[in-house]
């Protein structure tokens, strides 16, 4: 997830992470794609949504999540490698630790803020649902102060809070990462890949609660793939793959042939397909990312970026068709707003997701409610962004 400075420049050239500072331009497709995840991702986690069950994730083993980390890779070679760069790796540490600083304590608020509220949610609909019991926070409450000390120390990380514990993981790796790229590319990427068979050969993991053996959902280990591709595409480490339409044609198979393994209408039908999930199942896992998962958001990432074309140019409206263009503008310009914004943008979902999810249930899963309720957060996670955005501009700074 993009929970880096929100910047969406990138390099002219992709020379080294030690090559000297370069002009840089906006790039539509970062901001484009960061923002699409996070509608996917409010959608995901809304109770009981049945709009879930059109979402990507339903056709083939990558989601929106894999689609967030990778582009926060390539944000924070944008935003933390320019440091690296222009003032060394003591600095570039630093300004590690400060967001990762700034993302810890973003993770113990969204959790306060969650808890109390579900808290106060379960005693306004004392008949409806128990909404404590829903996230599985009892047990917190039942042991709170030895829990308090385990979600400042993320050694308690409940399953719906475990996003932003996994970024903070990576985000200690990066300063390493750099530090490997500076003896040569080829270490870095080769520690990264060891990172990786570590989590899912070897079983490297961090522990989610006290009571029990259960471990972190998203595993730092594993997903520190998917992020340093990402960075390592930005920083200039590994070139970008060859424009080609055949290879164009193989990461359509790729994502074609895979519907029928991850979309459960066919595989809990057909034996053959749940046979293989049964057996095959640590390829596709979401935990430790399994390897699958790796080459199908490699197919699906080549053909977005095909299709958008150079600098995003297919994705910016044109002068033809001048209604349309404008209807587009405004739209691109909303999903821009939120990807740049993705931080305050994830968090602010993360919390409307449960609200929403009450409305459902006091006003019904009907086809009506589907649409205004999905469409009422979309509206706000907008208004989010772009409230985010004006403080972010100091409006207080500028002159009359």
């Amino acid at each position: 997830m993009t929970l880096a400075d929100p910047m969406s420049a990138m390099p002219h050239s992709t020379a080294t992470a030690t090559a000297a500072p370069q002009s840089r331009i906006r790039d539509p497709r970062l901001d484009f794609f960061r923002g699409i995840a996070m509608f996917i991702i409010l959608i995901a986690h809304i109770p009981n949504n049945w709009v879930t069950l059109w979402i990507p994730a339903r056709f083939g083993f990558s989601d929106a999540t894999e689609t967030f980390v990778f582009c926060s890779g390539m944000a924070s070679a944008i935003a933390f490698g320019a440091v690296f760069r222009r003032q060394g790796w003591l600095m570039g540490t630093a300004r590690i630790a400060y967001r990762t600083w700034q993302v810890y304590w973003a993770h113990i608020a969204l959790f306060i803020a969650i808890a109390a509220t579900m808290v106060l949610l379960t005693r306004i609909f004392p008949e409806g649902r128990d909404y404590v019991g829903q996230l599985n926070l009892h047990p917190f409450f039942n042991r709170p102060q030895e829990n308090l000390f385990g979600l400042l120390t993320l050694t308690y990380v409940p399953n719906y809070f475990d996003i932003l514990p996994m970024y903070l993981g990576i985000l200690v790796l990066i300063p390493v990462m750099v530090a490997l790229a500076h003896v040569h590319v080829s270490v870095a990427i080769a520690a990264s890949i060891l990172l990786w068979l570590g989590a899912n050969v070897l079983g490297w993991n961090f522990p989610a609660e006290p009571w029990s053996e259960r471990e972190w959902f998203f595993n730092p280990f594993g997903w520190q793939l998917i992020f340093f591709t990402g960075f390592a595409f930005m920083a200039g480490w590994i070139p970008p793959p060859p424009k080609d339409w055949r290879l164009f044609g193989i990461a359509v198979v790729i994502v074609a042939v895979t519907v029928p393994f991850a979309w459960s209408k066919i595989y809990r039908e057909m034996a053959f397909f749940l046979e293989f999930r049964n057996e095959w199942g640590f390829l596709i896992q979401k935990t430790d990312f399994g390897i699958l998962r790796y080459v199908h958001f490699l197919a699906t990432a080549y053909i977005a970026w095909m299709l958008v074309g150079p600098k995003g140019a297919n994705i910016i409206p044109s002068g033809s068709g001048r209604f349309f263009a404008v209807i587009w503008s405004v739209i691109l310009a909303a999903i821009m707003k939120v990807g740049q914004q993705s931080l305050a943008v994830f968090i602010g979902s993360m919390y409307l997701a449960r609200l929403l999810g009450v409305m459902f249930d006091q006003f019904g899963r009907s086809y009506t409610s589907m649409v205004w309720v999905n469409a009422l957060g979309f509206a706000l996670i907008i208004a989010l962004a772009y409230g985010v955005g004006w403080f972010k501009s100091q409006p207080w700074k500028k002159r009359a």
